[in-house]
């Protein structure tokens, strides 16, 4: 699923890439939190939006990525939450990195269907 593990050796969890990409995930996913309880909506902005629709787009991922990084943040949370961790919580991240993850695929659809219609025009 991520393309920099494909040549590692290390073993995933000692990754220092993906442990950026986890980082970047779980703070992005806070933020979301923060401002879905704040605002009632996740609101990316739109420079981010297209820089992180490319990347996606460009690294391939598909809609089961989204869902295996959806658990994995949950039970990561969960985990470093112990006892404090509440369903209510749970439902408040899972609802956080899904709004997160629909604007990402938005964008990554926005993208690909201006390169196909660049291609036709071309």
């Amino acid at each position: 699923m991520f393309s920099f593990l494909k040549d590692s050796v290390e073993l995933p969890q000692n990754n220092p890439k993906l442990k950026a990409h986890a980082v970047k995930v779980l703070k992005m996913t806070c933020e979301s939190a923060i401002q879905l309880h704040e605002k009632g909506e996740v609101v990316v902005t739109e420079t981010t939006l297209k820089y992180l629709g490319s990347v996606h787009l460009k690294k391939g991922v598909i809609e089961p990525h989204f869902e295996v990084v959806k658990e994995a943040l949950l039970r990561t949370v969960k985990e470093a939450l112990r006892e404090k961790w509440n369903e209510e919580m749970g439902l408040a991240w899972g609802e956080a990195y899904d709004q997160l993850a629909a604007a990402i695929k938005a964008e990554m659809k926005a993208e690909a269907a201006a390169a196909v219609s660049a291609a036709q025009t071309s």
